[in-house]
C-alpha cells in the first residue's frame, strides 16, 4: 500500500476523532440518527428527538434563513413557584416534552426541560408558526404593503390566477375557508400535507404556488374550513410578494428585534427559497414564551404598536367553526371557549395564551405520533394540564 495513502486514511481517522471530540452532544445525537428520508412525518422516534432540535443545522435536507433578535432580551423573572394538583414530571414523560416554561404576570412560574434538552437550544415550532405567518399579515396590512385582508389572493400572487383560488380572499386564506380541496392526513404518504413539499415545481414558479394551483374546489369560497398547511405557505409567498421582504427578515424588523427576544431563530426554506411559513421555525422555548407576551400585549414591540388596532382580538377570535368539539379558528390561531387561544403544531409544540390570567405556556416536545390524538392521547392531556394551571392560577387568587 503506497505510504501516501496511508497517510491519508490516517489523516481521515485523526479529522474524524477530532470532529466527534469537538462536537456537542446536540451534534453527536444528530450524527448517530441521522434520516436519509426528507419527511419528518415517516421519521423514526429517535431521529426525530434528534433533528428537532437542529433542523437548520441539516443543509442537506433543508436550508434556513436566519431571524436575528436584538440586544436587548425582553426580561423574564422568576416567579413564585406554582403550586399544581398534577406530577408534572409524569406529565413530561407521557408527553415526551423536551421543554415546558409557564409565564404568568411576566413571571417563570415553572420551567422544566426534558429529552437532554435545555434553555440554550432551539427547537422547532412546526404549525406553531401558522400564528406567526398571521401575524405578519397583519404587520403588512398596518405598513401599508396589503390594502385589506378582503383582496383577492391572486392580486398578490399572481401565478395563482386561473386557479380554484382565483376569488379566494385574504381573510379566506387565514381561517382556511378557501373551499379549496385538500388532505392534511399526516398518517398518509400519498396525502397533500405529505407530498406538496416534495413538489416538482412549473419552472419560474415557487414550489407551494406552483403545487396549490393544481388543486380544485369542493366548496364555494368561506363557507367550508379544512385545515390546510399548504394555504399558510401561500401566506407566506404573498406576505413576502406585498413586502418585497423574505419573512424570516421581516418577522425579525417587527418583532424578534423589537420586542427583546434572547436568541437568534431560523427559519426552514422550502425548495425555491421562501421560507415554509406553515412550519418550522426553530427558536428557545422561552422565546416562543416571549412570543406569547407579545400578544398578550396586544401586538406592541418596544411600545410601539406593530398590528393594526384590535388586530390580535380578531386573529384569536372564534371566527369559524371546526371539525374539533370545542375549537374555533381565528386567523391562523385555535380559540377555546372561554377566551383563551393557542398556536399548535404537530409532535407536541404549542403556544397557550390566556388573557384573562394572564397566562402563557409554552412547551416542546417529540409525541409518538404527529397528532396526539392518535395514540396515547397525548393531546387532550396537554389542554387538561392547562385547564390545571388555570385552576391552581384561580385558588392562587382566591386567597
Amino acid at each position: 500500500m503506497k505510504r501516501w495513502f496511508v497517510s491519508l486514511i490516517i489523516l481521515i481517522v485523526l479529522a474524524c476523532g477530532a470532529f466527534w471530540a469537538l462536537a456537542d452532544k446536540d451534534m453527536r445525537r444528530l450524527v448517530l440518527n441521522l434520516p436519509t428520508d426528507t419527511n419528518v412525518l415517516f421519521w423514526s422516534t429517535e431521529q426525530r428527538d434528534a433533528v428537532f432540535r437542529a433542523m437548520d443545522r441539516l443543509p442537506f435536507l433543508s436550508k434556513s434563513r436566519v431571524i436575528p433578535a436584538g440586544d436587548d432580551p425582553y426580561p423574564l423573572p422568576e416567579g413564585a413557584p406554582l403550586e399544581l394538583d398534577t406530577d408534572v414530571d409524569a406529565f413530561m414523560e407521557s408527553q415526551r416534552a423536551a421543554a415546558l416554561v409557564i409565564v404568568q404576570d411576566g413571571e417563570i412560574r415553572l420551567e422544566r426541560y426534558g429529552l437532554d434538552f435545555g434553555p440554550e437550544g432551539r427547537w422547532t415550532s412546526f404549525s406553531v408558526a401558522k400564528s406567526l405567518t398571521s401575524t405578519l399579515v397583519g404587520a403588512a396590512l398596518k405598513d401599508g404593503y396589503i390594502k385589506s385582508i378582503e383582496d383577492k389572493v391572486s392580486n398578490y400572487i399572481p401565478d395563482l390566477r386561473g386557479s380554484a383560488y382565483d376569488n379566494v380572499t385574504i381573510r379566506q386564506l387565514l381561517t382556511m375557508t378557501s373551499g379549496v380541496k385538500w388532505n392534511e392526513d399526516y398518517s398518509d404518504p400519498q396525502s397533500d400535507v405529505a407530498l406538496f413539499n416534495a413538489h416538482e415545481p412549473d419552472p419560474g414558479v415557487d414550489a407551494t404556488v406552483s403545487y396549490m394551483r393544481q388543486l380544485e374546489a369542493e366548496a364555494p369560497p368561506g363557507t367550508k374550513w379544512v385545515y390546510k398547511t399548504g394555504e399558510t405557505n401561500l401566506i407566506g409567498v404573498l406576505v413576502s410578494s406585498a413586502t418585497g421582504k423574505h419573512l424570516s427578515d421581516y418577522l425579525s424588523e417587527k418583532v424578534w428585534k423589537p420586542f427583546g427576544m434572547e436568541q437568534d431563530a431560523s427559519w426552514i426554506l422550502g425548495s425555491t427559497g421562501h421560507e415554509i411559513s406553515g412550519c418550522c421555525i426553530q427558536a428557545s422555548t422561552r422565546d416562543f414564551a416571549r412570543l406569547g407576551l407579545f400578544f398578550l400585549g396586544g401586538g406592541l414591540a418596544d411600545g410601539k404598536p406593530v398590528l393594526p388596532e384590535n388586530w390580535v382580538e380578531e386573529a384569536t377570535s372564534h371566527l369559524v367553526d371546526t371539525t374539533r368539539e370545542g375549537y374555533g379558528y381565528g386567523y391562523q390561531w385555535w380559540a377555546l371557549d372561554d377566551g383563551a387561544y393557542m398556536a399548535r403544531g404537530i409532535f407536541g409544540q404549542g403556544i397557550f395564551i390566556d388573557p384573562e390570567r394572564q397566562l402563557v405556556i409554552a412547551s416542546n416536545g417529540n409525541w409518538p405520533q404527529a397528532s396526539g390524538r392518535q395514540g396515547g392521547g397525548q393531546d387532550e392531556e396537554r389542554l387538561t394540564f392547562y385547564r390545571q394551571v388555570q385552576s391552581a392560577i384561580d385558588r392562587e387568587r382566591a386567597r
